[in-house]
């Protein structure tokens, strides 16, 4: 997406044309309705929330600075508001012990892993994302899906970057372990 494209949307909004604004909508209304859904797993809610982030966003466009991609801002007022709406909620992050596992456990884990389609990669990568606590999974999504980079997601959540470092190394040894179990499950099954 281009930065200086939205920069021309975002100043015609701040001169008046109101209906510019619909392109930057149009641009990241699915972004923003993703995020959403990860973070409230409910699609009736992430639309809500999707809107009330753009609603927001247009409220307060005249505070963003361009210090960082407009993508950037959104992500951060989306973020806030889910996770604003999930403590109304009280719904609580549970967070897993760290578990050591063996060189041999994980190129067992690997071997089996590689062997297997695709498809099914794919299917046990999103499948063990979604058994993660919310805000793990939030930022697994924005660094390995979203591509952003660790001062965006930093930006974004409000957290120190070698936090984001620690919390996202946690969350790939909670996969690991959520995987582990699927695979070897699945393995004794089929023998």
């Amino acid at each position: 997406m281009n930065k200086t494209e939205d920069i021309y949307y975002i100043e015609a909004v701040r001169k008046g044309d109101v209906s510019a604004f619909s392109f930057l909508v149009e641009r990241y209304q699915s972004m923003v309705y993703s995020l959403a859904l990860k973070l409230v797993k409910n699609a009736e809610d992430a639309e809500e929330m999707a809107q009330d982030t753009f609603i927001k966003a247009f409220q307060k466009l005249n505070l963003y600075e361009g210090k960082s991609k407009f993508s950037t801002w959104l992500y951060s007022i989306t973020y806030n508001g889910c996770i604003s709406e999930l403590r109304k909620r009280r719904i609580q992050f549970s967070s897993l012990e760290d578990q050591r596992f063996s060189d041999h456990d994980e190129m067992k884990m690997y071997d089996y892993f590689s062997e297997t389609k695709k498809e099914d990669q794919e299917k046990y990568l999103t499948l063990a994302l979604s058994k993660l606590p919310e805000d793990d999974q939030v930022l697994v999504t924005l660094y390995y899906y979203e591509n952003q980079s660790m001062d965006d997601i930093s930006t974004i959540t409000g957290l120190t970057v070698s936090n984001i470092k620690v919390k996202i190394h946690r969350a790939r040894k909670k996969m690991y372990e959520i995987l582990h179990e699927m695979l070897h499950e699945e393995i004794y099954t089929l023998l």
